[in-house]
């Protein structure tokens, strides 16, 4: 992995220098855009609306529209000046509980690495962190752009988070939430919590699940590198309209029940991991 920003986290009078990393990457399928009759890519020109002329990378600003038309030209020195106190340092604001975050805040990842000399303040807070139970609400800024953060820990590394702020999340403005509440019957309740408990695990097992559609484009891109053709899957169908609801949840609960039984699926490795720490447990 390669480091992408250097700073340090405040932790009351502390100090922790980190070396900051992406933890996750994009494994989309990088697709070009190409000229359909002789595959030649396309490309694009970055040209001014005012002159017509081609405009150089090392010459272009940002801007802010007006609501006339007219622009406010931001050149990366006028950014420069702005105050921005956290733009090598994260600072820990306070400590609360992670159920008390909502995941519809959450944007990215990074891991945390404590540069040197800095390990000692790296594992106590880390260790402090997990003891409490509690994760760390901060601020950092990365590329310009300040944003609310939580510290948290995973697999024995401290994981920074961005969040949104508040006025980023929309407020789920929708027609039915003002309509009358239907109303929903005991049986159909009760049939739904069954189908809820017959799908529900001890355990989340990321390793469970794929990405389907990836892996056919890449069986698609190598049958055309081979020169053969792939059959085309059915198209699935789905029902638009449920006509009976207590018919579809029970059908649903005795699915999910055979999709569960013994010997219809091996379990995983890190399942089974999981299964033989608890049972070795006090």
């Amino acid at each position: 992995m390669r480091v992408m920003w250097k700073g340090a986290v405040s932790f009351g009078l502390v100090t922790i220098p980190i070396h900051l990393y992406t933890a996750t990457e994009n494994k989309n399928v990088t697709l070009r855009q190409v000229h359909e009759a002789d595959g030649g890519r396309i490309q694009y020109k970055r040209f001014c609306t005012v002159d017509g002329e081609e405009v150089p990378y090392a010459d272009i600003a940002k801007g802010y529209e007006l609501s006339d038309g007219g622009m406010v030209v931001l050149t990366d020195g006028d950014l420069a000046d702005l105050p921005l106190s956290t733009s090598r340092t994260i600072d820990v604001h306070e400590f609360v509980p992670l159920e008390a975050i909502d995941p519809l805040y959450y944007d990215k990842s990074y891991y945390l690495e404590p540069q040197k000399l800095a390990v000692k303040p790296y594992v106590l807070l880390r260790d402090a962190l997990q003891k409490s139970g509690q994760v760390a609400i901060a601020k950092v800024a990365i590329r310009q752009r300040e944003a609310l953060a939580v510290i948290r820990v995973v697999s024995d590394v401290m994981v920074l988070t961005t969040m949104l702020w508040p006025d980023e999340v929309r407020d789920p403005e929708f027609p039915f939430l003002e309509q009358e509440t239907p109303e929903v019957r005991s049986q159909e309740m009760a049939m739904a919590a069954s189908l809820i408990d017959s799908l529900s695990d001890t355990v989340f097992e990321p390793d469970k699940y794929h990405d389907s559609y990836r892996e056919a484009l890449t069986k698609l891109i190598e049958a055309k590198i081979a020169g053969d053709e792939l059959a085309k899957p059915k198209a699935a169908t789905a029902e638009t309209e449920v006509t009976d609801l207590m018919a579809a949840l029970e059908a649903s609960v005795s699915a999910a029940k055979k999709s569960r039984q013994p010997g219809s699926a091996k379990k995983s490795p890190a399942k089974k991991a999981a299964k033989t720490k608890t049972e070795g447990s006090p």
